[in-house]
């Protein structure tokens, strides 16, 4: 997850370094190495995340955000002596231990079903997909989370998600209580930038109240953006390499300077049109009436006026979509916006390497 606790030109410098010094001695593969006569395994031998995880901190960010606002509320801020007990609750499932449902070992864990090996890099589709997995098991947080297929967010399926049915006296069929809903909308916004013509739409997604940012990057990184001024889009760098340690109750002085490190000390900014085009926008809804909000907003603000918008919102599935191509898509398939005419197949996961 988001750390930055030194000085920022530390923290620049860094990232300089891990960018251009990563070492050449074992290279990140599946096949047998052999050293002095004996076997080992590259991949199951890790034991960090650096080259390979930004993407994976990214999705961990971005989930943590919307259990937060779920938990706490969206006022709700942390400060480092808060030994708040659903902060921390929240905070153990992102630890650097397996039993964690979140930790980074379940996210490149379930990353192998959508055709991942543990220490490949993940794109934005792909990362989704595995969050939307993940949640299922978090029977605290009833959260929900939705990807929407081929640039279009469609209600049916959405309700169906948030309000599943259910036989509540043996006879009729009942709706349970609204699912809380993550919202992830993957997006190809270009060839090998960002088309202009998006910029207007990205900026506006910001400012809806649903927003929970958006999980992309600059070329060959990973960033989380959780706002915009200006022409300039904000956003946290998972970059810094940080020691691994459990925070438990925070009682500890260890513990609390652990604590310290899912922390940003500073945010950063760059140019719109510096970002990669593979993005996924994501907006948090608690409430079915948040959902409704939004996908009207969607559809006046973002949808309306704009000659080229960044998705559109359907109430029903279009009638275009085959079950074999949407299981397809579910199954950690790039978007449909991923084919371009040119010939090119654009890999979203493939534009974040860290080489």
């Amino acid at each position: 997850m988001c750390v930055a606790t030194r000085d920022i030109m530390d923290c620049m410098f860094e990232a300089c370094l891990e960018a251009t010094l990563e070492p050449d001695d074992i290279p990140k593969t599946t096949e047998p190495v052999w050293i002095l006569g004996k076997k080992y395994n590259a991949i199951q031998g890790l034991t960090s995340d650096k080259g390979w995880g930004c993407m994976l901190r990214c999705g961990q960010m971005v989930l943590a955000q919307a259990l937060v606002w779920l938990h706490l509320g969206r006022d709700w801020l942390w400060d480092p002596q808060s030994r708040d007990s659903t902060y921390l609750k929240i905070l153990n499932k992102f630890q650097e231990r397996r039993q964690a449902p979140y930790s980074i070992h379940q996210i490149a864990l379930m990353g192998a079903s959508e055709g991942k090996a543990v220490g490949q890099w993940f794109g934005p589709n792909t990362v989704a997909q595995v969050l939307k997995k993940l949640v299922k098991y978090d029977e605290w947080s009833r959260l929900a989370i939705h990807v929407a297929l081929d640039n279009t967010i469609v209600i049916t399926d959405i309700k169906e998600l948030c309000l599943p049915q259910s036989k509540l006296d043996g006879t009729n069929l009942g709706r349970l209580e609204w699912k809380p809903l993550l919202l992830i909308v993957p997006l190809r916004l270009g060839l090998s930038e960002i088309n202009p013509i998006y910029v207007n739409g990205l900026q506006k997604c910001f400012q809806f109240k649903q927003s929970l940012g958006v999980i992309g990057g600059k070329p060959n990184v990973a960033l989380y953006f959780i706002g915009c001024v200006g022409k300039e889009v904000i956003y946290l760098d998972p970059h810094n390499t940080q020691k691994t340690g459990f925070v438990e109750n925070k009682e500890t002085e260890e513990q609390i300077e652990l604590d310290l490190t899912y922390h940003c000390k500073y945010a950063s900014r760059i140019n719109i049109l510096k970002m990669d085009p593979s993005v996924a926008v994501c907006f948090f809804c608690k409430t079915e009436s948040d959902f409704n909000d939004l996908s009207q907003r969607i559809k006046i603000e973002l949808i309306d006026p704009e000659k080229q918008p960044l998705f559109e919102i359907s109430f029903n599935r279009p009638k275009e979509w085959s079950p074999t191509l949407e299981n397809a898509i579910e199954a950690g398939a790039a978007s449909f916006a991923d084919f371009q005419a040119t010939g090119r197949h654009f890999d979203s996961d493939h534009e974040f390497e860290i080489l």
